[in-house]
């Protein structure tokens, strides 16, 4: 396998430019909004913190691909950098502070790009996790300073704490009356949200979490550090991977209740 820790280094040192850039506008008064075609919010933050990291990404990886969610794709080869310049926008516009810049690298592979590296940075919150394919995944405040994360054991739903982003998602593509069930199976539910949900599933305090519909730039990051932590990422018809469109994330001992749950096999093929 190929060594990945100067990307990941890199991709330290881009999170630490973007947390300077997001952090800098968080609450400002004046901070610009605009409403994107699919209704969602976009502020200037969400765009100049992306800027930073492609323009950084430029000098420093000039062969290297990029995605991003505000302005799209640029570049070719095996190797591509996926960027969500602020995952939860609605939380950072809101003032709330549950928020982060997440930021993958990924490789081609025969399933398609596959994550080797991940950073997920929440400066609001003070913490951050990242992973490297086959290194293992930790939260700390540097690469020196860190735990190592592991999944938990809970091995029955009725044990477990399911974490989610909202009910509207689940209702529009009819699959609300399976999350319901879901729901009620566990022991425990929180609408945590966006990326913390994985965060946790890979910190062992979640034992599940799903969305029912996603980019590859909400999930490249986050699926790496939960497969690293030992957990399972996937779609919700069992495809591993960021690829599917939605996400599942367990623990791996409840990943087959959680997708059976959901009732979707073959509903996305």
């Amino acid at each position: 396998m190929p060594d990945y820790h100067d990307d990941l280094r890199l991709a330290h040192v881009l999170a630490d430019a973007a947390d300077a850039a997001t952090m800098a506008r968080f609450k400002a008064l004046d901070l610009k909004i605009e409403t994107k075609p699919d209704m969602t919010p976009v502020s200037e933050a969400d765009k100049a913190a992306e800027d930073l990291i492609r323009s950084s990404l430029q000098r420093a990886r000039p062969r290297d691909a990029v995605l991003g969610e505000e302005f799209g794709s640029e570049g070719h080869g095996p190797r591509r950098w996926v960027i969500d310049p602020i995952d939860g926008t609605s939380n950072y516009v809101r003032g709330v502070p549950v928020w982060a810049t997440l930021i993958a690298l990924t490789e081609r592979a025969e399933r398609g790009d596959q994550p080797v590296v991940g950073v997920v940075s929440a400066p609001a919150l003070g913490r951050r996790w990242w992973a490297l394919k086959g290194g293992g995944a930790y939260t700390g405040r540097s690469l020196y300073s860190a735990t190592r994360l592991k999944v938990s054991d809970v091995a029955r739903l009725e044990d477990s704490s399911f974490s989610y982003s909202s009910l509207s998602g689940w209702e529009e593509r009819g699959l609300l009356s399976g999350f319901l069930d879901l729901a009620r199976a566990c022991w425990r539910t929180r609408a945590y949200g966006d990326f913390w949900s994985y965060m946790m599933v890979a910190e062992g305090v979640v034992d599940v979490c799903a969305e029912p519909e996603l980019s590859l730039w909400d999930m490249a990051a986050p699926a790496v550090v939960v497969e690293e932590a030992g957990g399972r990422f996937t779609s919700l018809d069992g495809r591993d991977g960021p690829h599917g469109g939605n996400a599942a994330a367990s623990n791996g001992l409840l990943h087959e209740d959680l997708l059976g749950y959901l009732g979707t096999y073959g509903s996305f093929a």
